[in-house]
């Protein structure tokens, strides 16, 4: 039987097959407390192999098995050797402390303007305050596309056979305009709902051993957004995020298609009501792999919540942490959390 439809996307019993060999994933969106962008993490000058190694034991340590990892375009494009290297050897730490990867190639949330070199330092009390998008504002030049096409097929002829890599993460979250927090392109939505299906013909064309997916995330249904029908009907496995509490998270299960594995790629707000004890239980009876927004409190602080883009949290930190697990020291923020994380994935 032929594993693949016209389009090059896995049929739907090629993925369940592909997931019913792995264990349940339980990991975080992982970024080392040192950086505060990709960027930060990537290059040269700041990449932290050491903290990435102690930071990724203490997620193995309480029974974390997948790390989701965001790359960026610029890095490829300005170093190619260089930065598949440190993708290696990020990807060695990893695997040494049985952990799986999930890499993101793009990414449309927070500050548009994206340069190489030193970042800015961190803005206090805001979330993610030098997060950076990818490609950014290069997204309204179309004679930049072609750099684009080759950050994709290279990358993943790189890593596309690899065994430590679990999953492509095509776009993540393509239509965010963000709040208003940035002047974004005033044609946006336009261009990425033009690139986000060519980027999955490009990671196709680099045949890759792992599944493709783009995490849906914004409507009132699923299929309000334009761009989530995009991102479903290009996907070999079905991907979402979720941050509200566990009732409503239960409410979105049945918005999303069930034929396939579903990953929860993003979740865990403690304000909004999203918790480990709330969803975790929900996410291992109906088996889906689940990753939650921060491991260790850092430079990108997102222990801050979203709110802090108006009101910084500038005299002391908010109780409780919006999210994150572990302080830099390597304590747990709650024990009960890190208790209950170590128990449900034993």
């Amino acid at each position: 039987m032929d594993e693949f439809s016209a389009s090059g996307r896995w049929i739907a019993s090629r993925a369940r097959d592909w997931y019913e060999r792995l264990p349940w994933l339980v990991g975080a969106n992982f970024v080392p407390s040192s950086a505060a962008n990709q960027l930060e993490m990537w290059q040269a000058e700041t990449f932290d192999p050491e903290g990435i190694d102690r930071e990724l034991g203490w997620a193995a340590d309480i029974g974390m098995n997948s790390m989701r990892v965001f790359l960026h375009d610029l890095l490829w494009s300005h170093g190619v050797r260089g930065f598949e290297d440190r993708i290696s050897r990020y990807l060695d730490i990893a695997s040494s402390r049985g952990i799986s990867t999930m890499l993101v190639l793009f990414d449309s949330v927070w500050n548009p303007d994206v340069a190489l070199g030193p970042q800015p330092e961190p803005r206090p009390g805001i979330h993610n305050s030098q997060w950076v998008q990818g490609p950014g504002r290069a997204l309204a030049d179309r004679a930049d596309w072609a750099r684009l096409e080759d950050y994709v097929s290279g990358v993943v002829s790189a890593f596309g056979q690899d065994e430590r890599v679990i999953v492509w993460d095509v776009w993540n979250e393509p239509s965010n305009l963000n709040g208003g927090r940035f002047a974004e392109l005033t044609d946006k939505w336009e261009l990425i709902s033009e690139l986000l299906p060519q980027v999955f013909q490009w990671v196709r064309a680099a045949a890759p051993s792992q599944p493709l997916t783009s995490g849906v995330w914004a409507g009132k249904t699923l299929y309000d957004d334009a761009h989530a029908r995009i991102q479903i009907d290009n996907s070999d496995i079905i991907s979402f995020h979720d941050y509200q509490t566990p009732e409503r998270f239960e409410a979105k299960l049945r918005d999303l298609p069930r034929d396939r594995p579903l990953f929860l790629t993003e979740y865990m707000a403690r304000t909004p009501g999203s918790t480990f004890e709330g969803i975790l239980p929900i996410a291992k009876r109906e088996r889906i792999a689940s990753y939650c927004w921060g491991l260790v409190a850092g430079r990108s602080q997102t222990l801050y919540p979203w709110d802090s883009w108006s009101t910084p949290y500038i005299e002391a930190q908010p109780d409780p942490w919006f999210h994150d697990v572990f302080h830099k020291d390597g304590r747990p923020y709650r024990a009960d959390e890190v208790a209950l994380i170590r128990a449900i994935t034993a």
